[in-house]
């Protein structure tokens, strides 16, 4: 029963993968640009649901946006290892509905370093109303309230960051934070601050490797630790571990 659940959540996974490309090349904009409403030949790709929905390949021109296999690779994985992480919970179905979606964000940001409103925000609620429905299984093994008390402290983390250093993070990181701390606050404050600490410890390991590139640069000189690098993938792995740690020690 456990082999069969994950080989059906690394399917899905996989097959959800498949489909971030297309959002992830129509959102992978700079800040105050449309979204792309057509393929890189100029052929139009929206319009309607459709739009949004579907392979990441123009019939004319080809393939577009982030490679298929990487998004279907690192999606199916994710899905298969919550799916082995948690068993047949009802939280499980939560993981895998947030798991695309926080695939979609992490491309985003590290293409173009910006969340749009559009996915964390929807992440966020939704997050919350579908763990408030697992809550009410007999089987479930988090907290409601602990989930809704997790998104706003999260948020308050990284807002607390965000005005510490306005430039070197975004406002989007303080919105994803709410729907990543409502996904940890499910399995209580000691997952929220693990999760949360991983996600920081692997943003400034990241930011330390940029700093040890460019030592000596003139780029260095000039922006130092102010330049913002894209948090959002960070936190996103730091939620996932700390989902998978949670998952894994509840009885």
């Amino acid at each position: 029963m456990a082999v069969m659940l994950m080989v059906f959540a690394a399917a899905y996974g996989a097959v959800a993968g498949l489909l971030v490309r297309r959002p992830a090349y129509r959102l992978a904009v700079g800040p105050g640009e449309r979204r792309r409403d057509s393929c890189p030949g100029g052929h139009p790709v929206a319009g309607s649901w459709r739009g949004w929905i579907g392979p990441g390949r123009c019939r004319t021109c080809g393939a577009y946006g982030p490679g298929a296999a990487t998004t279907a690779l690192v999606t199916a994985l994710a899905c298969g290892a919550l799916a082995a992480a948690t068993g047949a919970r009802p939280e499980l179905v939560v993981w895998l509905a947030a798991a695309p979606v926080a695939v979609l964000l992490a491309v985003v940001d590290r293409r173009v370093g910006r969340l749009p409103d559009v996915l964390t925000l929807p992440l966020a609620g939704g997050t919350a109303l579908l763990l408030g429905g697992a809550g009410l299984g007999t089987e479930a093994a988090g907290s409601w309230g602990g989930a809704l008390l997790g998104g706003p402290a999260l948020a308050a983390f990284y807002f607390i960051l965000y005005l510490v250093n306005p430039e070197g993070m975004g406002f989007g990181d303080v919105k994803l934070a709410i729907g990543l701390g409502v996904t940890l606050g499910w399995y209580g404050w000691a997952i929220l601050i693990t999760g949360a600490f991983a996600g920081v410890l692997l943003g400034a390991l990241y930011g330390c490797g940029l700093l040890l590139r460019r030592a000596g640069s003139a780029e260095r000189r000039n922006d130092g630790l102010k330049q913002a690098i894209p948090y959002g993938p960070f936190m996103i792995i730091g939620a996932f571990l700390g989902v998978l740690l949670g998952a894994a020690a509840a009885p």
